[in-house]
């Protein structure tokens, strides 16, 4: 498995999972994204104040993690996609995506609603079929924070419904990403650190 070319540091804090060769893929054609991605994942830590005091919008882990990737030419991106069908065009969106270079794709699911994962590697399946990515990341927490969040009388926060492991690997493995190839990255609580 090429997942073994990650850093023992990621090796060892995170949950990693890997389909049809993306790491050796990442590595070997983008250089400069596997770098960034090997970056913001040594560099990133679940600070207990993200947890109990939460963002607005967007929480303090996808804030770091978008803001991190972002400083280093990063971009949220949409894709214009059409079918055209002898002279008939039509408008096929896709849903935009949180962080994109150079035909990299990366989605951040800290806390979603499960069906979210169905959005995300449909999307990945679409641009991949369409060569407009190569590669799609998931960036989502592990099954075991939710110890953390009980102690931290935020478990409700974070329900059986929402975005975590148990909920995405099914979908892949049920063929849902498709011919893309994908990395699943998973918040361990090896990472975590009480900040107050």
């Amino acid at each position: 498995m090429s997942i073994e070319l990650l850093p023992e540091f990621i090796l060892e804090h995170y949950e990693l999972h890997e389909w049809k060769h993306s790491c050796a893929i990442l590595q070997g054609d983008f250089p400069e994204e596997w770098t960034d991605i090997i970056s913001v994942l040594n560099e990133f830590r679940l600070y207990k104040s993200w947890i109990t005091n939460p963002g607005g919008r967007k929480s303090q882990i996808s804030e770091f993690l978008d803001s991190y990737l972002y400083g280093r030419g990063w971009v949220e991106k949409e894709f214009n996609t059409q079918v055209v069908v002898d002279e008939h065009i039509m408008d096929a969106p896709t849903h935009r995506v949180d962080c994109f270079r150079n035909r990299v794709a990366i989605e951040i699911e800290w806390n979603n609603k499960d069906p979210f994962y169905d959005r995300d590697l449909n999307n990945f399946r679409l641009l991949f079929d369409l060569r407009a990515i190569s590669v799609g990341v998931i960036i989502t927490r592990c099954d075991e924070l939710q110890e953390i969040f009980k102690e931290l009388g935020r478990g409700s926060s974070y329900g059986a419904s929402t975005t975590h492991m148990s909920k995405l690997l099914p979908r892949i493995e049920g063929g849902s990403g498709a011919g893309c190839p994908l990395l699943v990255i998973g918040i361990s609580k090896k990472l975590y650190v009480e900040d107050e």
